[in-house]
C-alpha cells in the first residue's frame, strides 16, 4: 500500500458518498428506523418478573446486526457500479493497487458506519429506553466493527458479481443464514450440532454473542475480547481474500 494514493481514494470515495444524498440516508437513517419500529412491536409484550425484556435482549442484538447488513449492501453494490462504469478498471491502470482501492473503501465507508452507529445506539439508549448491564461504549464499538464487516464481505462478493443485481443476489446466500444462525432466533446451544457447527464459522455469530454479554454482565469478558477479536480477524480475511479476487478487467 501507497499512504499517498490510500488517503486520496479514501477522499474520493468519501466526496462521492456525500454526493449520493439516497445513500448517506440510507445508511444514517435505516438502522436508527428499524429501532424505532422494534420499539412499537414489543412495546407491549408482557415481561415477566425478573425477566429481561423482550425489547432490550432484541435491540441490543439489531444493534450489531443492522449494520451489518446495511453496509453489506450498500458496498457491494457500489463497488459493482464502479465496475460497470469502468472507473475500477482506469483506478486499477494507475498505481493504485487492489489493496489501495479496497482499503480506501473501508475505510471510507468506517466513517459512514461510526455515524450510523452513533445515531442509531443514541436512538435506542437515550430516545427508546433501551437499558445494558455493560457498557455503551461496547456496543458501539460492535456495531460499528459489524458495519466494518460488512463492507468487507461486501466487497469480497462483489468481486463475483458482474451486475449490481447480482450482487444483492448474493444477501440471500451470505447474509440471511447468518441472521438465522447467530443466535437471534434460537440460542445457538439449542440448535441441532450440524447447525451449531455451522454458526461457529459464521463471524455474525460472534458479534451476537459478545451483545449478548454486554446486555447481561456488568465487567468486559475474556469471551467479549476474544469474539471481538474473531469479528476483527474476518474482517481482515475478507478484505485480504477481496484484493485477491479482484478483477482488473471488467467482464
Amino acid at each position: 500500500m501507497t499512504s499517498s494514493i490510500y488517503i486520496a481514494g479514501t477522499n474520493r470515495i468519501l466526496r462521492q458518498l456525500r454526493a449520493d444524498r439516497r445513500t448517506v440516508a440510507m445508511i444514517l437513517l435505516v438502522p436508527a428506523l428499524l429501532m424505532v419500529l422494534l420499539n412499537f412491536l414489543y412495546d407491549n409484550v408482557p415481561t415477566a418478573p425478573g425477566a429481561q425484556p423482550l425489547f432490550d435482549r432484541i435491540a441490543i442484538t439489531m444493534l450489531g446486526i443492522l449494520p451489518f447488513v446495511v453496509m453489506f449492501l450498500v458496498t457491494s453494490i457500489a463497488m459493482q457500479r464502479e465496475r460497470s462504469s469502468g472507473t475500477l478498471e482506469r483506478l486499477l491502470t494507475t498505481p493504485m493497487s487492489k489493496l489501495d482501492l479496497l482499503a480506501s473503501y473501508a475505510s471510507a465507508f468506517s466513517v459512514a458506519a461510526i455515524a450510523q452507529a452513533v445515531l442509531a445506539c443514541v436512538v435506542a439508549f437515550g430516545l427508546l429506553g433501551l437499558t445494558a448491564a455493560g457498557s455503551i461504549t461496547w456496543v458501539l464499538v460492535i456495531a460499528v466493527l459489524n458495519a466494518v464487516l460488512g463492507v468487507a464481505i461486501g466487497l469480497l462478493c462483489s468481486a463475483f458479481a458482474r451486475t449490481e443485481f447480482q450482487a444483492v443476489q448474493f444477501m440471500p446466500v451470505v447474509v440471511v443464514p447468518q441472521l438465522f444462525l447467530c443466535g437471534l432466533l434460537v440460542p445457538r446451544d439449542q440448535m441441532p450440532d450440524w447447525l451449531h457447527a455451522i454458526s461457529n464459522v459464521l463471524p455474525l455469530s460472534y458479534a451476537v454473542d459478545a451483545l449478548q454479554q454486554i446486555s447481561t454482565q456488568s465487567m468486559f469478558t475474556t469471551g467479549m475480547g476474544l469474539d471481538i477479536a474473531i469479528v476483527v480477524g474476518f474482517t481482515v480475511a475478507a478484505l485480504c481474500a477481496a484484493a485477491a479476487t479482484l478483477r482488473r478487467r471488467t467482464p
